[in-house]
């Protein structure tokens, strides 16, 4: 049955299907004109619905970022699947090789000989070999080699283990490093191509530079996140506008204060704490005058400047800061159908966290 936006319970998360439908294409179109695959990253969405749609789209696989992400996701249609985090411990590792036998395709990533001896030890004897590829740090100052060197060291490593296979190099830039990242890439081939070691994929990504991505002459493959829903942190870099900001809080204001002082239904455990460079916790659509100054865990506090209509009882919706965060906040999203009816959605993936 579907509810309308004056009848759910708020705080809502709202997605507009035919907006997150339309980034999904129109960067997928992106990908086959400058020559790039594209596997995007769940843990914008969670959701089986919107990997098959990215997958239908002309997606070669999808990215997760825990394993329990990827329990999710598999028996659905989905059968290439990229987990690009560390995997350490013996109850992962058994995990891994359970999903490895649920999929034709399963690649993860390591940056040190510790986790790639771990995963070698857990998959021998198993039906085929695992891929993994070599996280390098081109920039980000997260996980990854520190330089082409290591990388190549790592990747004889892993080619000299028969239970698994080499299956190239992993990046994520730093916004702007896309340069920097297509140096690091081009050396480590060279050194990989001098020891006669092939390299299946060279994989980037990052949103905040997703029109501007192209091969370098060395990509293979680009993973991509918060492009499906967009933040306000992408339209403050102009990646975006916000009308391809498909993912919305909808939030009640409960309380009036002061006249200058409202109270809304959605705090940290909502719109989180995540600023990204910004003063304040979320872009309120429709109302310039408002601003959400700060939060506890349940109470959004908006300082209201000017003339207001806002009244107790009133809906606003809000656009993250951050929207990856949100989605993880709750047990379901609301899609919103192109007569403004909504479709309540439960997403797949909430919590998968290990």
């Amino acid at each position: 049955m579907d509810d309308n936006i004056n009848s759910i319970h708020t705080p809502a998360f709202i997605v507009n299907e035919a907006v997150a439908l339309h980034n999904i294409i129109a960067f997928q179109g992106h990908c086959d004109d400058v020559g790039l695959a594209l596997r995007p990253h769940i843990k914008t969405h969670k959701s089986i619905r919107f990997a098959k749609a990215q997958v239908a789209a002309g997606a070669i696989g999808i990215t997760c970022q825990k394993i329990s992400e990827a329990e999710a996701m598999v028996d659905t249609g989905i059968d290439d699947i990229l987990i690009t985090f560390n995997l350490i411990g013996a109850e992962k590792l058994d995990r891994l090789r359970v999903l490895s036998s649920r999929l034709s395709a399963l690649s993860v990533v390591a940056d040190n000989a510790e986790v790639i001896q771990g995963l070698g030890q857990a998959f021998e004897g198993a039906q085929r070999p695992l891929s993994i590829l070599v996280e390098c740090d081109t920039g980000a100052g997260r996980c990854g080699v520190q330089t082409p060197r290591a990388a190549l060291e790592l990747a004889e490593k892993i080619s000299h283990t028969s239970s698994l296979i080499f299956g190239g190099l992993m990046t994520y830039p730093a916004a702007n490093g896309a340069k920097n990242a297509a140096h690091f890439m081009r050396e480590t081939k060279r050194l990989l191509d001098a020891k006669g070691i092939a390299c299946p994929a060279i994989s980037s990504g990052g949103s905040p530079d997703m029109w501007t991505a192209t091969t370098s002459g060395i990509i293979t493959e680009y993973r991509i996140g918060t492009y499906i829903y967009n933040d306000r942190s992408l339209v403050q870099r102009g990646t975006c506008t916000w009308n391809d900001c498909a993912g919305h809080v909808l939030a009640t204001v409960v309380s009036m204060p002061t006249p200058s002082r409202a109270i809304i239904d959605a705090g940290s455990k909502v719109l989180t704490s995540d600023l990204l460079g910004f003063s304040d916790y979320g872009h309120v659509l429709g109302h310039p005058e408002i601003k959400i100054v700060g939060l506890s865990e349940e109470h959004g506090i908006l300082a209201v400047t000017g003339e207001s209509q806002l009244v107790i009882g009133a809906r606003i919706r809000i656009v993250p800061n951050h929207v990856c965060v949100v989605s993880n906040m709750f047990d379901d999203i609301w899609i919103e159908n192109e007569n403004g009816s909504l479709t309540q959605l439960k997403i797949d993936a909430r919590g998968c966290v290990i």
